[in-house]
Parts: structure tokens; C-alpha cells; sequence
């Protein structure tokens, strides 16, 4: 099948699905009952990117989980942010959101078969996100970090190099 089918498949089947979830939404309401939409309307944006896992899992595009990690990653952050009503954090948080896209290339490359070079462009999309969040939240964030920023990047800098010559000799 043609990665262009697959991709029209998978959108065809995701909506078949929210369009069905609306619909029994809206026909049997009492199943919703347990679901408060004030507190819980994250839980939703997380089970898209689960959505998102499963069919690429199950039309074999294991490209898939990059979105799928960004869209749960999202979901995530917004869970947190809505449970703690710390919305200002959205300062230095959006830092993740390229460490999400580098979980979903390490996912992806384990369900493709393409390990090693998955594992280490995603490891360095990775760390790249991890010291950006250290940096912006050491300086946005309610807790000052700043004296612990410089050794931090100095040793997250030192476990990079080290890893990328290890993989390299493989």
C-alpha cells in the first residue's frame, strides 16, 4: 500500500472514530457522566495522540509516533497546567515540545527497525529540548536554578559526546 493510501486510510479512520465518540456524545450521555470537561478536557487531546500511536501501529507507518508524542506530549503539559493552574509556565515549558518530538523519532525508529539512527537523532532533539527547558526555567520558572545551570549543561554536554562515540564505534 502506497504511504499516500496509509495516510488517507489512517485520517479516515480518525475521523470515523471522534466523529463516533461525539456521536455516542451526543445520543447517550449518561456514559460521559464521569467526565467533567473543566478538569478533564486534556485527558482528550492525550488520547488523540494515543489515537494517533494505535493507527500508525495498525497501518503499519511508524512515523506515526512522532505526532503521536507531540499531540500526547501537548496533552500532557495542558493536564498539568490546568490541575495546577499554573498557566504562566508556558514560559519556559513549550521548551518540551521538541523533546517530544525526539521521543516520537526514538519510537518510531524502534518500530520501523531503524534503532540506531533514530536513537541518536532523537536523543540529540532529546537533550537539546532538556537544556533548553533547564535554561528558560531556570530563568522563568518559580525556582531560581541559575547556580546549578552551568554545571548542569557542562555535564548533559559531557553524556552526549559520550554517547555519540559509543554509537559510533557500533
Amino acid at each position: 500500500m502506497k504511504q499516500m493510501d496509509r495516510s488517507n486510510l489512517l485520517a479516515g479512520i480518525i475521523l470515523i472514530l471522534i466523529g463516533g465518540v461525539i456521536l455516542v456524545g451526543n445520543l447517550a450521555p449518561q456514559w460521559f457522566g464521569w467526565f467533567s470537561w473543566a478538569t478533564n478536557w486534556p485527558l482528550m487531546v492525550m488520547g488523540l495522540g494515543a489515537l494517533f500511536l494505535v493507527l500508525g501501529a495498525l497501518t503499519r507507518t511508524p512515523a506515526m509516533a512522532v505526532p503521536a508524542c507531540l499531540i500526547g506530549g501537548i496533552g500532557g503539559i495542558l493536564y498539568w497546567q490546568n490541575a495546577t493552574g499554573n498557566w504562566a509556565s508556558w514560559s519556559y515549558i513549550w521548551t518540551l515540545i521538541p523533546g517530544f518530538v525526539g521521543v516520537g523519532i526514538i519510537l518510531a525508529g524502534f518500530l520501523s527497525g531503524t534503532v540506531r539512527s533514530s536513537l541518536r537523532e532523537g536523543s540529540r532533539t532529546l537533550m537539546v529540548s532538556l537544556v533548553m527547558f533547564a535554561i528558560f526555567g531556570s530563568f522563568l520558572g518559580p525556582h531560581d536554578f541559575s547556580g546549578l545551570l552551568l554545571p548542569a549543561v557542562v555535564i548533559v554536554a559531557g553524556v552526549v559526546i559520550l554517547l555519540e562515540s559509543i554509537l559510533r564505534r557500533r
